[in-house]
């Protein structure tokens, strides 16, 4: 038997940020090929008993059998298969729990029907000690998700998209816009972006999804809200000072909709939420000192509410389609992309198509 190593990392001379790297992207569940490159940068090229060591500790040992079962199957097949193609020998902890996943799950566990896998997305702070990010606004934040498999049975609503993770990146880079402001999510999703809003200091959140299954997927307070049904009366309630939608401008069905009910979000609410938003962008001014971000994230008047979309493209026209309809509708959307900095709090993720996601601001 190969003997399991005790030293650590650093007794080794190895960054700690590429340890974690390498287990923050296995909790997350990133793609096998993507874990075992970040397992090699934290071996120096090799998968030698020290890594495998440490991904046996660090990952399997942590791993939730029952959410992440059929993941780890395939992780530790391709784990072991470059393992032994390096000619190193393989731990026996890893090839025994490989043969115990070869015998307890089938490989079509993952095509039955609410089938949910767990991730864990940790956003990675300042660190002067690891130099991790630079962002110096907010402590480190970790949060675990149950998503679905079914993609193709239109379990979508359950699903981490791209957009939903860059909009969680803008919201941790610029936490001062959504302080004690009430933000309001349509197409919640697994509600990762609630949660990143709240852990900015939000005053209310309220998240909102037509899909009945991602409500209830959802562990945080939710409310149905089908686009086509909403009244104006209920959405006037809510009186958000921040509206946000991630991934939501995909089905051009449900585009009518979608702007309609952005409009009437849009529209100033109650004398309440007038002053506590006046009152705020006071502040702002006073301890900004008139920064560039206040002025590309506000509303031009100071004094109305704002929306904050975050899509990929896929299709042109069904894009284009919605900028009419916002048109129609008197709204102004604005791609500020290029004009924001957004922090990179998920190095690890590799998987994670950053550079394909657009963000807009939309107003009235």
């Amino acid at each position: 038997m190969l003997a399991m190593a005790t030293a650590t990392a650093e007794d080794y001379g190895i960054s700690p940020p590429l340890r974690l790297h390498m287990v923050y992207a296995f909790l997350a569940m990133e793609p096998p090929d993507v874990v075992i490159s970040l397992a090699r940068d934290f071996g120096c090229g090799s998968l030698d008993d020290r890594v495998q060591s440490c991904i046996w500790r660090q990952c399997i040992c942590k791993a939730d059998v029952k959410l992440q079962g059929p993941y780890l199957k395939r992780f530790l097949k391709k784990l072991i298969l470059e393992i032994e193609s390096d000619g190193e020998d393989v731990l026996d902890e890893l090839y025994e729990r490989y043969a115990f996943y070869l015998t307890s799950l089938q490989d079509n566990d993952v095509d039955k029907g609410n089938s949910r896998i767990l991730k864990s997305i940790s956003f990675l702070f300042s660190d002067e000690s690891s130099g991790l990010v630079s962002c110096p606004k907010s402590r480190n934040l970790e949060v675990q998700l149950q998503c679905s498999l079914n993609l193709l049975e239109g379990d979508t609503g359950c699903s981490l998209w791209p957009s939903s993770i860059f909009m969680s990146e803008f919201i941790l880079s610029f936490p001062e816009i959504f302080v004690n402001k009430c933000c309001f999510e349509v197409g919640s999703g697994v509600g990762l972006v609630g949660i990143c809003v709240a852990h900015v200091k939000a005053s209310k959140v309220i998240l909102s999804d037509g899909d009945l299954s991602a409500l209830a997927n959802m562990k945080v307070q939710c409310v149905c809200l089908p686009w086509e049904s909403a009244s104006k009366e209920d959405l006037r309630g809510f009186a958000p000072d921040i509206i946000l939608g991630a991934d939501v401008i995909y089905n051009p069905s449900c585009l009518p909709h979608l702007v309609r009910v952005l409009a009437t979000l849009l529209r100033p609410g109650s004398s309440l939420q007038n002053e506590r938003r006046f009152n705020h962008s006071l502040q702002e001014k006073v301890t900004s000192n008139g920064s560039p971000a206040s002025e590309i994230l506000g509303h031009p008047s100071a004094n109305g509410p704002v929306a904050f979309f975050t899509s990929v493209i896929r299709n042109i026209k069904t894009f284009d389609y919605f900028l009419a309809l916002a048109t129609k509708a008197d709204l102004v959307v604005m791609d500020i992309t290029e004009k924001v900095e957004i922090f990179e709090f998920l190095p690890y993720l590799r998987s994670y198509p950053r550079l394909n996601v657009r963000i807009f601001k939309i107003y009235l």
